[in-house]
């Protein structure tokens, strides 16, 4: 077998695989496990401790989906609340650990599902690009129907991700973003890295075809562009206040994630790195005396949110296994629920 024939088989072979690799990570991409809500009554229980009726809630998207949630407002309430965004592969009651922490200190709370998860209607899920219109949609319902003094956002993984994306145009008081991505395209470098057990450079470099075909595929086939997803081109010139959290032993979405986020608006965006912590697990690892020495990461009109908050990281939700197929590419969140 002469060198140029061999050289045109390997050509061929690895042309054949980034395109099969390609279809893989797109319909990967576009479906994630859609988790059915079963946890109403433990989420009832949660809000009548707090003298609050857990009410179903819904607002209709820009596309006609129809986007469902739960809102709960505490018999001792401060007059602002928070919008709790949950990660990919999840729903609302992922955020019911975040939800009754906030309930106890007086912030109404909402909890909706994002597109295609849980309840929520929608098709695919665009990683922030439809999302952070669904969001706004959100605030204005929180705006019209309860008049809040301040409205919040917070979210984890893919949640924290939409929740900074919907900042660029959404004029929350604070948001707070846990193991954010900073942009789809370099996520997506990550996804493949970790599938074959190796560094991002091999989606980067070796298989940069496969992914950028992925890309294309998602427009030919969905009509969206996931490489627009990107926290990181949203924050710039945004003036609400930002708070990253990220462990340093984060496998599933690296630290330097939120690094980049917070370098393309220093200003605005305090960047918390928890040394042992893993994906969105700040609140297992952080003692009590860390939290002392916590700078306040808001500004002043956010500072009791900055309180909260340090709360939040020293009694939150314990870590819960993750499936495996969610964490290949998801963006899945590791802990969301409160044990009982």
């Amino acid at each position: 077998m002469g060198a140029r024939r061999i050289i045109r088989i390997t050509v061929v072979c690895y042309a054949v695989f980034c395109a099969v690799l390609a279809i893989f990570l797109g319909e990967l991409a576009f479906h994630p496990q859609r988790v059915p809500v079963t946890a109403r009554q433990s989420a009832e229980a949660t809000a009548a401790r707090f003298g609050a009726t857990l009410r179903d809630v819904s607002v209709t998207a820009s596309d006609g989906s129809r986007l469902q949630g739960w809102f709960a407002r505490p018999a001792d309430a401060n007059g602002d609340a928070v919008i709790l965004l949950h990660g990919v592969g999840d729903n609302r009651q992922g955020a019911m650990g975040f939800a009754e922490l906030f309930l106890s200190h007086g912030f109404a709370v909402l909890v909706p599902d994002s597109r295609a998860q849980g309840e929520s209607g929608g098709d695919f899920p665009t990683y922030g690009l439809k999302e952070s219109e669904d969001v706004h949609r959100w605030f204005e319902w929180l705006v019209m129907q309860q008049h809040p003094k301040c409205v919040f956002g917070m979210g984890e993984s893919m949640g924290a991700a939409i929740v900074l994306q919907a900042a660029k145009t959404t004029p929350f008081c604070a948001v707070v973003a846990e193991s954010s991505f900073a942009s789809f395209r370099q996520i997506a470098y990550v996804r493949v890295g970790q599938f074959f057990h190796t560094g991002p450079w091999l989606g980067r470099i070796v298989f940069r075809p496969a992914v950028e075909t992925a890309f294309l595929y998602g427009r030919l086939t969905r009509g969206v562009n996931l490489a627009e997803a990107s926290p990181e081109r949203s924050v710039v010139g945004s003036r609400v206040p930002i708070l990253l959290i990220h462990g340093l032993a984060d496998d599933n979405i690296p630290f330097p994630q939120s690094e980049q986020i917070r370098a393309r608006n220093p200003a605005d965006i305090t960047l918390w790195e928890v040394p042992l912590a893993g994906h969105c697990g700040a609140v297992n690892v952080v003692p009590q005396s860390a939290l002392q020495r916590k700078p306040s990461a808001l500004r002043s009109k956010s500072q009791e949110m900055a309180a909260i908050l340090q709360s939040l990281l020293q009694t939150g939700p314990e870590k819960v296994s993750c499936p495996i197929a969610e964490r290949w590419f998801c963006l899945v969140p590791c802990w969301s629920r409160r044990r009982r």
